[in-house]
């Protein structure tokens, strides 16, 4: 709602209507979103709502940042819950598992709906620790939209960048919220530099702080040049009021960044400028929208939602200017077969075609498939086609979540979330619709695990049970993997981090009632070669009286860090039948998770196929495929084969007093220290450290800063481990 700059909030009308003053006059003015008390009735008055009126957005940032924090308010302000769930206290709707009220963090996105104004807007509230991207992954992979949550204390730390760079890999438009501003520290005008400066965006504040720490009091919307305050305990009143004389120099000149920032976007706001003219608020908004959508301009506001102050406004703002599902280009998919590419429009009168992105497993519904729909509709009770599996699966049920409770609904069309009952193969990633349109979409990538521990059941009659629960916490969580040894018996799991693996072997003993016990982590080291190295194979064998023959020769070298395996033949066409080069494609794939001399998985190394001998005789696939695998372990063991160990980027923060102590801390456990950045009342220590050196880090860090410090760690890349290489 727009109110003129003279305009002042005096309460409520009988009706519940805002007034306002202008021009000494009681005038009433029609309902905004963020002044209304009850919410969702033009929207579930509708018999169909409109695919512009939807918005898909997930709440991203750094842990402990404020994203739940903020989602309880948007769930309290938007009437779909009656009372404030708070982290602190374990009574978050969206820490809805007892391990995130145990551990006052999101271990899994929560989905939930809420109506705001005419709009309905279906909110994800991802993980803010490393352990858990995956999750992030997933959820950006589908949403239309993100509001990057940042800490005005910690400003932009590490798992922000990780997931805005996240965002920027699926073009995702975002909004800004500089959160926690009555925190001794906070320092929004820092906040806005350091976005900036560390992940190269443009942020335009919409509003700034009418003080700091406990001085913070509320802000000014610099739209409609107006002080905002929030006047009861819980949020629910604002007043706009004229903006004081003392606050209005630094307010117009903020005022006049953000036109200057929005009218290299528009020759309109330029001629107003040059005319020395009010330029209309709804031009500003108009021009910031399409700004936002093009990730040329970072809207920001700023709050403290623990306080209950801002959540409102940043509402309005995601839907002012956080895209619709019809407002994004059409999505690119491949043809199953064909293998040419395809676009699929974001209409809900084409064929079906949606995305898996999560599975869940519920004890009494089974598996659980969140769906995001891009075109089309499917309906409870009819049939869908799985064009990654090539078979059919039924919608038994279809349901809205709202964390851990659900609502049946009949129906889910081109740009809404839901939940699928039903499905037995689905996988994420998997894309499901109409069979007579065959596209599958760009499957979403997921980092590998790079921390293993050997498990082992309390008692030998629950090892069955074990292998069922973790093969169901494995189809959950992409990052999570298990094996049973071939030499030991052993179980192995793998995931990203101590963290993970504990609140993993937590769930199977609180939700899935399995006793096991863990060993100590281990390293998941990966292999390569160091040099080139040419190799000719031979094999033959005679099975069932059948010879076997092959002949072939290959040349493995190593590649840059970071590059990959590859595969390539220059042996021409004619010269090896198709059926042959597979076989041998294969063989090599499936060499490169083998190892070469203990076992891990190989990176960064190009195997070329430079030449094969075809006997139309004795020659078969089967030969081919075993010459290719044993020339390659030949090969490799030729090439002077390196153990590669995980190298993690490390962030430390911790007071002053304490720096020395810290980086001797890091130094000594094998970590490069790359930069210390000095903030007002603490340093930010950024480094690079060998993962097997960091076990039990934390409980060190505790002790040298007497348990005032933390740290972030997240994967960085693969180094020669020169202790064992």
């Amino acid at each position: 709602m727009i109110w003129p700059q003279s305009a002042q909030y005096l309460g409520r009308s009988r009706d519940g209507i805002p007034l306002c003053t202008h021009n000494q006059h009681q005038i009433p003015q029609p309902s905004a979103p963020h002044l209304s008390q009850p919410r969702g009735r033009v929207v579930g008055s509708r018999a169909k709502l409109m695919a512009d009126n939807v918005r898909n957005i997930g709440i991203m940032a750094h842990i402990d940042a404020g994203k739940t924090t903020t989602t309880e308010r948007m769930l309290f302000y938007s009437g779909k819950s009656h009372r404030i769930g708070e982290v602190d206290e374990g009574s978050a709707t969206m820490d809805w598992m007892q391990q995130e009220q145990d551990r006052g963090i999101t271990i899994t996105s929560a989905a939930t709906t809420i109506d705001w104004g005419d709009h309905r807007i279906n909110i994800i509230d991802t993980p803010g620790h490393v352990d858990f991207t995956a999750e992030v992954e997933r959820s950006l992979r589908v949403l239309d939209g993100a509001v990057a949550i940042f800490c005005a204390v910690g400003r932009v730390e590490p798992q922000s960048e990780t997931v805005w760079h996240q965002a920027d890999e699926y073009d995702v438009p975002r909004i800004a919220y500089v959160n926690k501003m009555d925190r001794i520290g906070a320092d929004f005008y820092a906040a806005l530099q350091e976005i900036e400066a560390k992940l190269g965006a443009h942020p335009v504040p919409l509003a700034i702080p009418i003080g700091r720490e406990s001085e913070f009091e509320g802000t000014i919307d610099l739209i409609t040049m107006e002080e905002l305050r929030w006047s009861d305990d819980d949020g629910r009143t604002i007043e706009r009021v004229a903006i004081r004389d003392e606050l209005r120099e630094e307010a117009e000149q903020w005022r006049e960044k953000l036109i200057d920032a929005v009218s290299t976007y528009s020759d309109e706001i330029t001629e107003h400028v040059l005319a020395d003219e009010p330029v209309p608020v709804e031009l500003i908004r108009d021009v910031l929208r399409t700004a936002t959508l093009n990730r040329e301009l970072l809207p920001t506001l700023v709050g403290a939602s623990l306080r209950n102050v801002g959540v409102q406004p940043l509402l309005d703002a995601v839907v002012a200017f956080l895209p619709g599902p019809t407002e994004l280009p059409p999505i690119h998919g491949k043809h199953p077969k064909k293998e040419t590419d395809v676009e699929v429009a974001r209409s809900r009168e084409k064929p079906a075609v949606g995305m898996v992105f999560k599975i869940q497993s519920d004890r009494e519904a089974g598996s659980l498939s969140f769906v995001r729909m891009y075109s089309g509709s499917i309906k409870s009770g009819e049939a869908v086609y799985n064009h990654n599996k090539g078979k059919r699966e039924r919608v038994n049920r279809l349901l809205r979540m709202h964390a851990n409770r659900t609502e049946q609904i009949d129906r889910v069309s081109a740009g809404e979330i839901a939940v699928v009952v039903g499905f037995k193969l689905a996988q994420t990633g998997d894309t499901i619709g109409s069979e007579g349109y065959p596209v599958v979409l760009e499957r979403i990538q997921f980092p590998e695990p790079v921390i293993s521990v050997a498990i082992e059941p309390q008692t030998l009659s629950e090892r069955d049970r074990l292998k069922q629960v973790l093969e169901l916490l494995m189809r959950e969580d992409p990052t999570f993997l298990w094996k049973e040894d071939a030499d030991t018996g052993e179980l192995i799991i793998s995931g990203m981090g101590e963290l993970h693996l504990e609140v993993l072997v937590g769930r199977m003993t609180d939700e899935y009632k399995v006793n096991a016990r863990i060993g100590n982590p281990q390293v998941t080291y990966r292999e390569s070669v160091g040099r080139e190295q040419r190799h000719t194979e031979h094999f033959s064998k005679v099975l069932g009286g059948k010879e076997n023959e092959a002949e072939l020769t290959l040349v493995v070298r190593p590649r840059e860090r970071g590059a990959g395996n590859s595969f390539r033949s220059s042996v021409a066409a004619d010269a090896l039948p198709t059926e042959f080069a597979q076989a041998i494609e294969r063989s090599i794939q499936g060499a490169f998770l083998s190892g070469i001399k203990l076992g891990y998985p190989c990176v960064d190394i190009e195997v070329e196929l430079v030449d094969a001998k075809v006997d139309e005789e004795r020659s078969t696939a089967f030969a081919f495929e075993a010459a290719a695998a044993i020339g390659f372990d030949n090969a490799c063991n030729a090439a002077d084969p390196v153990l590669l160990q995980p190298v993690m980027k490390l962030t430390v923060v911790c007071p002053k007093e304490y720096l020395g102590d810290v980086i001797g801390g890091i130094t000594t456990r094998g970590g490069i220290v790359h930069a210390v950045d000095s903030r007002e009342l603490t340093e930010v220590i950024s480094a690079d450290a060998p993962l097997k050196a960091m076990f039990g880090y934390s409980t060190s860090l505790r002790s040298a800063t007497q348990g005032r410090g933390t740290y972030a760690m997240e994967f960085s890349h693969f180094a020669l481990d020169e202790t064992r290489g």
